[in-house]
């Protein structure tokens, strides 16, 4: 608190007033718009190469300075990290996601509280700060309404929030927060709602309200889309649009694109079109059902991306009319390359691929017309994958060019006027944009903050390089790690090296081999030269081990089955003995916060109080694409369990009494993929059914309690079908230990999930 330095005498007479004044940061300080794209590859957008029609975000380029060599991690959680604080993602507690925290300071699942965010230190200067859109930084376990929220937004620096909290969310059906309270999308899909529009809807009143009332103060914006990250799902008009336009094949489209990429100069020129990653066939190979369901899986990504062009465009128009655009710094990125996540042949629902099923084409063709609708969970296949990093190699995860060099726009006509539609080819790294903001707005970051030393700020601001086409880049060494896959590149010698070197979990660290790059001239890494410069990839080699010591990289870790496991205590919202007690009314609860039956047994008995006529559901858990549904419908108990639209249903052979009974349900994995359910009344068991296939991995949405929120999970009724007797209480009891092989598939499909 600031100390009074007015005077305090026994009279107002002989008292002198003092007003401490807030924090201003000038009256010509420019706004910051920050708008972050989620699995979007280098190629994707219509000004780096693509079909795709992104005429709002071509336009952002046109007017601004685009950049043709930039770079982040090779994962969400880890960019977000390093571009909100200008810091290393590992010294900052981020190597992976935040889904998990290792016990090591590189992996908090949180950033740490001695890196201040961009918007704690704006919000200190005076900026009103505004959050809307994927969070994905605080402990996925404390996401839900029980928090704690000291990684939440609000507790990171911004005034406002409205998003969503974890990894992925359903378009038309999302987990949503506003501020510290989660809730229920203002409407539905069949009323038109996507949660791209939302967002603008939502950041645009925020902006609003803050310059009605105080236009003096300007405002730090963070947008960040769940677009294009899966699931692909996109208003109906918008997939129309792009029928047909992929039949050619992403033999054909990548070609295209790649020489689009050369006219455009957004790749130097002989820079080469790397072959075709491992995996990815041949299009005229591949049978027709295949090529069927993989152009309808591209255009479902291509209305994606039109559609959230289409929201950025709302924004920059929302600005303009505000009067604000000239004066505002946006900045327009993406996270990492396009991911990997569909597997060779895409999927219709991308859970079935966390469970270990390679879904045949033949067999999703038959839902074709479902794919980017409410009732699909979609991502597309390897060959569009790296379509959309053309012209590189590998994917989202890998240290590879394909993993971590995406696009990145610049705009602000006060400031960058002159320099409309010029290109950038210097080395930015995504840790270096913070930094270029801070300067831009003359703002030093604090040495302190809240009582906390800060470590410093490693990032390289670039405004010499904005101001200069010629300049040189400012960044020359940069560090690369994702669970074990590394890469390092290095101004040395008048050229670009790269060394980088893709890990498999479980390969030795120290024998496995390293690739070299002179970037100068193979910037698509297409011309190993391991073996003709030893020397140098060894000087490399070494040269990343010193960074990775700089930065908190170390220890190396591939690990994903302890990760599960290293979060359980009875001080976290999985105790020891398992057992899970909810009481209603209760908001939805996150996936990993909730109680899970992915791949265990589970009991769960609900203690009720009805009438004759009462029914409704008790709990649920995942949507209409994959989940478990427990209610009462027509006197009876039932259970539907729905493995990607594959729907056991079991129903007791009795009626729910009328009164205080406790309702049942056990369900039991007897297989490697199979299971059984049964249903009990007042402990009768009174209804029993197989399961064909027992998830591993249930949904990516969590769970609720007395009724079910989102997407109805059983069509026997409609959704939230909130039960109308008392509910009392809902006890889930889950096996004390899992298995070490069950806790190894969860981890795994949790991880490449992210």
């Amino acid at each position: 608190m600031s100390e009074f330095e007015g005077t305090i005498g026994r009279t107002l007479a002989d008292s002198e007033a003092h007003f401490v004044e807030p924090p201003h940061p000038g009256d010509d300080a420019p706004n910051v718009v920050i708008v972050l794209m989620d699995d979007t590859g280098f190629a994707q957008l219509g000004c780096y190469g693509s079909d795709i029609d992104t005429p709002n975000v071509d336009a952002l380029a046109a007017r601004g300075v685009q950049f043709t060599n930039f770079h982040v991690t090779p994962l969400c959680s880890p960019t977000r990290a390093a571009l909100l604080t200008g810091r290393s993602q590992h010294a900052v507690g981020m190597r992976g996601v935040s889904n998990w925290r290792t016990g090591f300071p590189h992996q908090l699942g949180h950033i740490s509280t001695s890196a201040a965010t961009i918007a704690e230190v704006l919000h200190a200067e005076g900026y009103a700060t505004f959050c809307a859109g994927k969070w994905h930084l605080a402990p996925t376990q404390d996401i839900s309404a029980a928090g704690p929220f000291d990684q939440w937004p609000l507790a990171r620096g911004f005034d406002r929030y409205y998003g969503f909290l974890e990894g992925e969310t359903d378009q038309f059906h999302p987990e949503l927060v506003r501020d510290n309270t989660h809730i229920d999308p203002p409407a539905t899909p069949d009323e038109g709602y996507h949660v791209s529009e939302d967002l603008v809807d939502q950041l645009l009143q925020m902006i609003n309200d803050s310059l009605g009332v105080r236009p003096d103060r300007p405002f730090f914006a963070y947008l960040s889309f769940g677009a294009t990250h899966a699931p692909h799902q996109a208003p109906q008009a918008y997939l129309d649009k792009y029928r047909g336009r992929y039949d050619e094949g992403w033999d054909v489209v990548r070609e295209r694109w790649y020489q689009r990429q050369l006219e455009l100069g957004v790749i130097p020129p002989g820079t080469e079109l790397a072959p075709r990653n491992p995996g990815v066939e041949a299009w005229d190979d591949l049978p027709e059902t295949h090529q069927q369901l993989a152009s309808r899986l591209q255009e479902t990504f291509a209305a994606f991306l039109d559609h959230t062009d289409d929201q950025i465009g709302r924004l920059i128009d929302g600005l303009h009319n505000m009067g604000e655009l000239d004066n505002t710094v946006v900045v327009v990125l993406a996270d990492n390359g396009a991911s990997q996540e569909g597997g060779p042949f895409g999927v219709m629902h991308e859970m079935k691929f966390f469970n270990g099923i390679l879904e045949s084409p033949d067999e999703a063709v038959e839902r074709i017309d479902d794919i980017g609708g409410p009732h699909s969970h979609t991502n597309y296949p390897w060959g569009w994958a790296q379509c959309g990093n053309s012209p590189f190699r590998w994917y989202k995860q890998n240290t590879h060019e394909g993993g971590v060099h995406v696009p990145m726009i610049m705009h602000w006509p006060e400031r960058l006027g002159d320099k409309a539609g010029t290109t950038r080819s210097q080395f930015v790294n995504v840790s270096d944009i913070t930094p270029t903001i801070y300067e831009l707005l003359d703002i030093t970051p604090p040495e302190t903050y809240r009582g906390i030393d800060q470590m410093p700020v490693t990032g390289h601001s670039f405004v010499a390089v904005l101001d200069d086409e010629q300049a040189p880049a400012v960044n020359t060494l940069q560090y690369f790690e994702n669970a074990g896959s590394r890469a390092l590149i290095a101004e040395r010698d008048g050229t670009w090296w790269k060394a980088v070197t893709k890990h498999n979990q479980g390969d030795d660290f120290d024998t496995e081999p390293w690739e070299l790059y002179d970037l100068a001239v193979d910037s698509s890494e297409c011309r190993n030269l391991a073996e003709s410069q030893p020397d140098r990839l060894a000087e490399m080699v070494d040269l990343w081990w010193s960074e990775a010591e700089r930065h908190g990289v170390l220890p190396l870790d591939d690990r994903m089955l302890e990760l599960f496991a290293a979060n359980a205590s009875d001080h976290s919202p999985h105790r020891l003995d398992r057992r899970y007690v909810y009481r209603p009314p209760m908001t939805p609860i996150a996936s990993q916060p909730s109680a899970s039956l992915g791949g265990r047994s589970f009991d769960l008995t609900a203690k009720v109080t009805g009438a004759a006529g009462d029914e409704g559901v008790l709990w649920a858990t995942g949507n209409e694409n994959s989940g478990c549904s427990v209610f009462v419908q027509n006197r009876r108990l039932v259970v539907d369990y729905n493995a990607f639209d594959d729907h056991t249903i079991v129903e007791s052979e009795i009626e729910v009494p009328a009164g205080d009974v406790a309702l049942g349900v056990h369900l039991e994995r007897d297989g490697r993929s199979t299971g059984w359910v049964e249903v009990s009344i007042d402990g009768e068991a009174c209804g029993r059914a197989a399961i064909p296939f027992y998830m591993r991995m249930v949904s990516s949405v969590g769970s609720s309690v007395g009724e079910d929120h989102g997407s109805a999970v059983s069509a026997r009724y409609v959704a939230p079908f909130a039960y109308t007797g008392t509910l009392h209480e809902v006890v889930i009891q889950l096996p004390q230990r899992s298995s070490r092989s069950q806790k190894a598939a969860n981890a795994a499909g949790e991880m490449a999930r992210q």
